[in-house]
C-alpha cells in the first residue's frame, strides 16, 4: 500500500476531518476517517459503493452526525453548533445532489430565486443575479424553463446555480456526471473546474466517473474499510500496482 502524504499550511486549511466514526446498527462505514482540503483545492473521493462516500458529505453539512471525531469548517468545530450557527455555516457551504434537486412546479428563475427569498435584496437585484449565474453556468436560455423541460444535464447546471447564487465557498458534488452521456459529463465536469477557478470553490467530489475524476481532480483519496487508503494525483494512483488500488482505472 502506497503511503499517505500529508499536506501543510493549516491557515489555507478550509476543511479538516480528524478521526470520523460513523456506523449505523452493527455496520460500521467511517473508521477513523480523516482529510484535509486546502482553498481552492478539488479533491474527488473514490471508493466502491456502500464505503461511505455519499455518509461523509453529509457529516459535513450536518445532514448526519457522527458518532466521534472532529469536522471544522473555515477553522470551526460544527460539532456541538447551534440550529442557527450551522444555518451560517451550511451558507457557506454547496451541496450539489445526484437528482439536482429542483423543484418541479418552479421555473428555473424562481428555483434559482427561492434561496433568495430571505435575502435584502431588491427584485431588480435578484433577477440581476439570477441572470448572471445562469450565464456563468451556460444556461441564460432556459431561464423561465420548467424542469420538466429541461435535459439532464441541463438539470444538473441548473442545480448547480441555485447552489451558486449564495456565493458558497464550499462545494460538495455527490455523483454530478450520474445518468449523463459523455458529452454532458464531460461539460460538467469542465464546469466544475471553471467555477473552482473562477471562485476560488474548495471541492469534494464523489464519483464513480473516471473520466470527472481525471478532469477535476487536484487529488484523488480512495476510500477502504472506513478511512482513506491512499491518496495522490490521478497520474501518480493510475501508475499504482496495488489491485485495489488498480481496480479503479481499469
Amino acid at each position: 500500500m502506497e503511503a499517505v502524504e500529508k499536506i501543510s499550511g493549516a491557515q489555507d486549511d478550509i476543511i479538516v476531518i480528524e478521526d470520523l466514526y460513523k456506523s449505523f446498527g452493527e455496520t460500521d462505514v467511517l473508521i477513523g476517517f480523516s482529510l484535509t482540503v486546502k482553498r481552492a483545492e478539488n479533491v474527488v473521493v473514490l471508493g466502491k459503493s456502500g464505503t461511505g462516500k455519499s455518509v461523509l458529505i453529509k457529516c459535513l453539512v450536518g445532514l448526519i452526525e457522527p458518532d466521534s471525531g472532529e469536522i471544522k469548517l473555515f477553522g470551526q468545530s460544527i460539532s456541538g453548533l447551534r440550529n442557527e450557527e450551522l444555518d451560517k455555516v451550511r451558507l457557506k457551504t454547496g451541496f450539489l445532489f445526484q437528482s439536482a434537486a429542483l423543484y418541479d412546479s418552479m421555473s428555473v428563475r424562481e428555483n434559482l430565486k427561492f434561496p433568495l427569498r430571505r435575502s435584502e435584496l431588491d427584485e431588480t437585484e435578484k433577477d440581476k443575479k439570477v441572470q448572471d449565474i445562469l450565464e456563468n453556468v451556460g444556461l441564460t436560455e432556459a431561464i423561465d424553463k420548467m424542469p420538466s423541460e429541461l435535459s439532464g444535464g441541463m438539470k444538473k447546471r441548473a442545480g448547480l446555480a441555485r447552489t451558486l447564487i449564495l456565493e458558497p465557498e464550499i462545494m460538495l458534488y455527490d455523483e454530478p456526471t450520474t445518468g449523463l452521456d459523455p458529452i454532458t459529463s464531460k461539460e460538467i465536469s469542465e464546469l466544475i473546474l471553471e467555477m473552482q477557478k473562477k471562485l476560488k470553490i474548495t471541492s469534494i467530489i464523489i464519483t464513480h466517473d473516471m473520466a470527472c475524476a481525471k478532469r477535476t481532480a487536484d487529488r484523488i483519496i480512495i476510500l477502504k474499510d472506513g478511512k482513506v487508503f491512499v491518496e495522490g494525483t490521478y497520474e501518480k494512483l493510475e501508475r499504482s500496482e496495488d489491485e485495489f488500488v488498480m481496480s479503479f482505472f481499469v
